[in-house]
């Protein structure tokens, strides 16, 4: 499995649940997206889950599975102090890049990157993905071919265009046309 890029791991709570919970939740079958808390009065622990091709799409009733075995896990190792609500979802069609894996997946979509470290004085690029090389993110940004290290990648994201949805939606109906 690959490792998760990003935020998150540098959250050393984020890093400590995502430990406690992505053995079993790949011993489902699933692929942990990412794990994120949210909330100021009320705190939110995200989980989002998908097939681990990265182009699969999870239901309820897989949200519910993935919920439940997080609860548990979560009760033994109790590592939140204080109340909070768990929400287990799909990444949706716009979803994060959260695994160098991603990035090679989606290679010839669009897709928003947000470094820690300003590489030229910028932070934020968009353009479309041209897979990995050098452990970095190749895209194509204002026609020209930029590398990203993705040690600095804060978050990624592919961006909901019409050819995304095309893709995306072509893909479920030739899935459903086999069953």
């Amino acid at each position: 499995m690959a490792e998760l890029i990003g935020q998150q791991l540098k959250d050393p709570l984020m890093a400590k649940i995502t430990a406690i919970i992505e053995p079993s939740i790949n011993a489902l079958g699933f692929e942990l997206v990412r794990v994120s808390m949210t909330g100021q009065d009320h705190n939110i622990l995200q989980i989002m889950a998908d097939r681990p091709d990265a182009k699969g799409s999870i239901n309820v009733e897989d949200c519910a599975q993935i919920s439940r075995t997080v609860s548990a896990l979560m009760d033994v190792e109790d590592p939140i102090s204080g109340a909070y609500h768990l929400e287990v979802s799909s990444p949706g069609i716009d979803r994060p890049l959260t695994r160098a894996p991603h990035f090679e997946v989606w290679k010839g979509f669009e897709a928003k990157v947000e470094l820690v470290m300003a590489i030229n004085g910028r932070r934020r690029f968009s353009g479309l993905l041209d897979g990995i090389e050098d452990n970095a993110v190749a895209m194509i940004v204002d026609g020209e071919r930029v590398l990203l290290p993705l040690a600095d990648i804060a978050k990624a994201k592919l961006v909901l265009t019409d050819e995304l949805i095309a893709h995306v939606t072509g893909e479920r109906r030739a899935d459903d046309n086999a069953e």
